[in-house]
This record gives C-alpha cells, structure tokens and sequence, in this order.
C-alpha cells in the first residue's frame, strides 16, 4: 500500500514536505506539488482517515439521517448526498428512521456517538429535530425555521396549478398524503395559487380522500393534483378501479419525477427536483460550518420543473353520471 514515505523517496523530499504538499498546507511550490500530486495518483495513494483524525480531531465521516428508505425518493436524496461528500474526500454513514419520531431522535444519538463530523437531516414529517453540539443540516421545505436547502415544494406546486389551469381546468381536486407534513401542506399552497382566482377545488387526504375521487370526479371534477408521485401511482388504481379513464374523464399530476412515473399508462404529468443542487449546497453549508464557519440566516430553495406527460389533457366534454361498478337498482 502506497504511503507518505514511498513518495517522499520517490521524489527526494522530506515526509513533511509530501504532507504539506498533499494537505495544501506549507510553502510548497507548485512544480513540486504537481509532481507529488502526480505521483500519489500514479501510486493509488490514499490518505489514511485513522491519521487525519489523529491530526486533525476529525473523523471525515458525515452522518445521514433519513424518514423512511422505502419511500423511492429517499434513496435518490442518500445518492446524491454520497456522491457530493465523496468529491471532497467524505464519507457517510446513513441511518434510516423507518417513518418513526422515535427512532429518528436514537438515529441522531447513534451518528453521534460514532464520531462524525456533522449530520444531514432529512426529517420525519412535522418534525425539526435538532443535533446538540454538532454541525448540521436540514433538508426539508422553507416553511421549517431549521431549513437549510430543499427544493421549492411551493414553487413546484405553482407550476403544476398553472399547467392545469392553462390547459382549462377549473375544478380540480388536491390529494395530499398527510396533513401534518410541512412539505405537502407547502405544495398544496403552491397548487391553489397557480390555480388561481376563479378556480373550485376540494382537498382531500390519505386514502378516505383515495376513496373519494372517484365521486369527486362524478360530481364534476376535471383534474387531481396529488403530492406525490406515489398518490397519482395510487389515484390512478382507485380510478381505473371504478371504470374511470386517465386523461379522457379525469387529469391527474404527480410530485417528484420518480423512475416509475414513465413506465405508469399514461405516463404521468409531474415536477422534479435538482437533487444534485440541493446535495452539493448541503454539504457546501455542513463542510462549512465544520471548519467553523457560521450557519445561514436563510434556508435556500432550489427551483424544481415541470414535467408534462400524458396524464394531463384539457379537461373532458361529456358527462360522468353512473358508478359502473355499482349494480343498477332495478325499477320494473
């Protein structure tokens, strides 16, 4: 294994001189860094993280805690945050908090007790925990007072208001997951207002609003705007189980540009966030903040975009009157 001194040999320079060379730190001139630098790389040098805590006092090490890795938006948060951490040389440690308060305060205690440098926090939803004594960031929504980066949940709810009004719709209903979290509660407010004035609109929530649509749409409701891709994934079930067609009896928008809303029939109308953007400004603030700099004042919204596919259409002409799953009452 390739060390300090193989390169200090090799180029005929002090240990110290590699050290300050590889470290940015000393007076070295940049001939000579170059030639170490170029040599470590030709040696697959890497520097020992058991060394860099002994001089430095850190670990290297970042602790990632998530709400809940089923949920496929997670695990392409963790990505992104593990791609952003290995260009500055970091790695994470990440521990899933399985949609539990609870186990999401012993995840923070755990990160802790293992010595890393600073924490991401993805929190559980209606939660802002704290990580006492340790720098960190919250990637949540810019209604939390602890926000530090997230996408533009409300932003991206305009969008799709706008979308749907511009194609004509003027009855629509939103369809939120749970009514506790901040990061729905912020999309809806950003749905209603590029809606518009003018625009009707129910909100429903979880699967009694699930259960719903379907009459909602009887009732005269053109579209259905839902949180989540997820919630589209699971209106359009209840939907089609009821004998209702996406788009040509009813529109319906997503959240998050997972990998599925392609492969969903029709392929669904939704917004995507730039996880690469919000990773890199996170651990722009963490690393930061670990060398002592001061935390924001602000949390940061990264815009997110529009995706349109075929779910959303111009709302439909004829009349809806009839559950054709229902057996008819018969009147002779």
């Amino acid at each position: 294994m390739a060390s300090i001194k193989q390169i200090a040999q090799d180029i005929g320079v002090s240990t110290a001189t590699v050290s300050n060379a590889l470290s940015g730190k000393g007076r070295v001139s940049k001939d000579l860094v170059a030639r170490i630098q170029a040599r470590a790389a030709e040696l697959g040098y890497q520097p020992s993280s058991a060394a860099r805590a002994l001089k430095t006092g850190q670990s290297g090490i970042l602790g990632l805690v998530m709400p809940d890795l089923t949920n496929p938006l997670f695990p392409r948060i963790a990505q992104n945050l593990s791609v952003a951490a290995e260009a500055r040389g970091l790695g994470i440690l990440i521990a899933d908090s399985r949609g539990s308060e609870a186990r999401q305060a012993e995840a923070l205690q755990r990160l802790i007790g293992r010595g890393v440098d600073g924490v991401v926090i993805v929190p559980q939803k209606g939660t802002s925990p704290e990580a006492p004594g340790l720098p960190s960031v919250t990637i949540n929504t810019v209604s939390d007072p602890r926000n530090t980066v997230s996408a533009d949940h409300a932003g991206g709810g305009a969008l799709l208001g706008r979308h749907i009004r511009d194609l004509g719709h003027r009855h629509v209903v939103l369809l939120g997951g749970d009514s506790v979290s901040d990061v729905q509660r912020d999309r809806m407010r950003g749905m209603t207002e590029g809606l518009g004035e003018g625009a009707r609109f129910e909100t429903v929530w979880g699967e009694p609003g699930l259960e719903d649509l379907p009459d909602l749409v009887r009732q005269g409701a053109t579209a259905i705007l839902a949180t989540s891709d997820l919630l589209a994934l699971a209106a359009l079930s209840h939907l089609s189980r009821a004998g209702l067609s996406v788009p040509g009896d009813v529109s319906l928008t997503g959240f998050d540009d997972l990998p599925f809303a392609t492969a969903m029939h029709p392929a669904l109308t939704t917004t995507a966030q730039d996880m690469a953007t919000i990773a890199e400004r996170a651990l722009e603030v963490l690393t930061g903040m670990i060398a002592g700099g001061a935390a924001p004042a602000a949390g940061h919204a990264v815009p997110m975009r529009l995706v349109t596919r075929a779910s959303a259409a111009a709302p439909r002409t004829h009349k809806i009157n009839e559950d054709p799953t229902k057996t008819p009452t018969n009147t002779e």
